[in-house]
């Protein structure tokens, strides 16, 4: 499966337009990673645990949105846009979309 943020892939023609798709995920915050993110707040530098929760969070919407293109019947997803909100007190979802698309060469 293609995935990419550019509308149109070099070499490829679209065939097919199916459609918007989508993938979600909503992650809390861990009681111990928040206690080290206290502790780094006074020292500084980056927040790991937050960074690897949100990494996990982009790639379980992006498996998402990419079995819902393929069940679609698409072979790619482009103009792909990720969206990041919070939706509770220590709670953030990770959204991304695009359009799922048949390729040929």
């Amino acid at each position: 499966m293609i995935v990419s943020n550019l509308e149109l892939i070099f070499g490829k023609r679209i065939n097919k337009h199916l459609g918007v798709v989508q993938g979600s995920s909503v992650r809390a915050k861990h009681a111990g990673r928040d206690i080290m993110a206290g502790l780094k707040n006074l020292v500084g530098g980056e927040l790991k645990g937050y960074t690897e929760l949100l990494q996990e969070s982009r790639e379980e919407a992006t498996d998402r949105m990419i079995e819902q293109a393929r069940s679609l019947g698409a072979n790619a997803v482009l103009n792909v846009r990720y969206s990041t909100s919070s939706v509770a007190a220590g709670a953030a979802e990770i959204y991304v979309y695009g359009t799922a698309v048949l390729l040929s060469e």
